[in-house]
């Protein structure tokens, strides 16, 4: 399979084009932006907080657009967040080129943009899987990084042109236009629509459901340490980056733009290097040396004033960055199933954004208090701490896992319980030799606990039975019934091996007894009622597995 196989699909290749203008405008906004405050105020926090205001809402409402993205048409969602920048977009050209517009007025406006940003992330990835095969996968995750890097490279070296020339206005103006590409794509695109014969999610439940699951799913767990850990010190750049250009180096617009074209160019190289890279050693080594490249760089930035060795650093440190970044996205898309992707990606994205937001203030305080060339030496020292985390949280088993959904056991038949009764709780009985006990014991509770409470239930318990011993009983509470029923959709092929080394301790006649109990609450609020289709209620009813 070839790197580009995912461009031979008509609609990822049209995707693809308009993705690269729209990130050609965006490169060149964030160059118009960043050196119109230079112009506006020569403060340092006011510099560094447009990568704040830049990130922020991506940090403050990614999980709702994760939660949207799963639960209604992320076609439409998608249109919406990209009508949302072109408005955002539009309004601070014509602030700016009617010399209205003012540092407050800037960060606003570059806030409005980043909420549809936040908007459009989490929907944006979720929609990979079903544009291309999944065999294809990572390599349109690949593409797309290849995609935003050659905008990196190109993006401010014309952006930084124009303002030389014209002012940021027209920048502005350009990145307002580039959106309407993406637009007429999604626009066109015919996106089958999903059939669920279970009613819809709420908002905020899927908000509850994507948080527990990143918290019970130790492959994603680990992705999300991973970045939170990696972006603290790697954050600094582009905080303190307009600084050094201007300040240190007397650089102007267009050459502020190149230096940013620099590193762009080795995000490039080093897109195109990844794969040869990932071959000739493991994920987490990559991971290491890359993060320790990028400290090099910062330490480059702080000590250095010769421009020619801070380009080569800005190349170098470009692809180490790349490498980087782009092993956590791929990662973040492989440790989670269909259901769960745009939350589980806006978790990401809230780690990633909001480590941005918040690290960026943090460096541009730092400059402000001790100088740039200290902040960036401040920050390799916080690059370098975080190499540990790599081996602790490692990567490398994201590749077998194995996230095709599948029904693992049928779900119960009744017709009695509304949807939204509750609580709901299940006891599974399992009859297990005494001699057995400790490992059957230890597997429920270092990975089949995470599946449950991963897919919904909010406790787990597992108890034996003092006269006897063989007799174990395995429950969970669910929220309610349709959760419950969730939970048999939410099954994968990687489950399913648990599942079968679990059964393989069961030693009784039969399948696992499984017993389902609504809580009695629901007597008091509906009344017999809720006998009315079904046969007389008896002490407890048990249906086979």
């Amino acid at each position: 399979m070839s790197a580009l196989s995912p461009l031979r699909h008509r609609l990822y290749l049209a995707l693809f084009i308009a993705a690269l203008v729209s990130n050609l405008g965006t490169w060149m906004q964030n160059v118009g932006a960043a050196w119109l405050m230079t112009e506006l105020s020569p403060s340092p926090l006011l510099v560094a907080l447009l990568q704040t205001a830049a990130s922020l809402p991506i940090f403050l409402i990614a999980l709702p657009a994760g939660a949207l993205a799963d639960i209604v048409d992320r076609r439409k969602l998608l249109i919406f967040s990209q009508a949302w920048m072109l408005i955002a977009a539009g309004l601070l050209a014509w602030l700016t080129l009617t010399h209205s517009v003012g540092p407050w007025m800037l960060l606003g406006l570059t806030f409005l943009l980043g909420i549809g940003a936040a908007l459009n992330a989490p929907a944006w990835q979720a929609i990979i899987p079903e544009l291309v095969p999944r065999s294809e996968l990572r390599a349109a995750v690949a593409l797309g990084g290849v995609n935003f890097n050659i905008s990196r490279a190109l993006g401010p070296a014309f952006g930084g042109l124009i303002v030389s020339a014209f002012g940021a206005g027209p920048n502005f103006v350009l990145n307002a236009v580039s959106f309407l590409g993406v637009m007429v794509v999604f626009y066109q695109w015919k996106r089958p629509k999903a059939v669920n014969l279970l009613p819809a999610e709420r908002v905020l439940g899927a908000m509850v459901a994507g948080v527990r699951y990143a918290r019970h799913a130790p492959p994603l767990r680990a992705v999300l340490v991973r970045t939170a850990t990696l972006i603290i010190g790697a954050s600094a750049m582009w905080a303190i980056i307009p600084l050094v250009a201007r300040f240190r180096l007397g650089l102007n617009a267009s050459g502020y733009g190149m230096l940013l074209g620099f590193f762009g160019i080795g995000a490039v190289l080093g897109g195109l290097a990844l794969p040869r890279a990932r071959r000739a050693s493991s994920t987490d080594v990559v991971s290491a040396v890359a993060t320790v490249i990028v400290a090099g760089q910062f330490v480059v930035l702080g000590l250095v004033r010769t421009l020619p060795i801070i380009q080569v650093a800005m190349v170098i440190g470009g692809a180490a960055w790349v490498c980087a970044m782009t092993e956590l996205n791929v990662a973040a898309q492989l440790a989670v199933p269909e259901w769960v992707r745009g939350r589980a990606l806006a978790c990401y994205q809230i780690i990633l954004q909001g480590g941005l937001a918040g690290a960026s203030a943090l460096w541009g305080y730092v400059a402000e208090r001790n100088g740039s060339p200290e902040a960036m030496l401040i920050a390799a020292a916080a690059c370098l701490v975080s190499i540990p985390i790599v081996y602790i949280f490692p990567l490398a088993p994201l590749g077998r896992l194995k996230l095709d959904q599948m029904t693992l056991r049928p779900a119960p038949d009744v017709s009695n319980i509304e949807p939204e009764n509750g609580p709901v709780l299940v006891a599974v009985e399992y009859r297990i030799d005494p001699s057995n006990a400790y490992d059957f014991e230890h597997l429920m509770r270092s990975q089949l606990r995470d599946i449950r409470r991963r897919d919904g239930a909010f406790f787990w318990g597992l108890f034996f039975d003092a006269e006897q011993p063989e007799r174990f009983v395995e429950y969970w509470l669910v929220e309610t019934w349709v959760e419950h029923i969730r939970q048999h959709e939410r099954g994968t092929l990687s489950d399913r091996i648990v599942f079968e080394r679990i059964a393989s301790f069961h030693i009784g006649n039969g399948p696992p007894v499984v017993t389902h109990l609504v809580s009695a609450e629901v007597i008091e609020r509906h009344g017999n009622a809720i006998f009315k289709h079904s046969d007389p209620p008896t002490p407890a009813t048990a249906s086979k597995a």
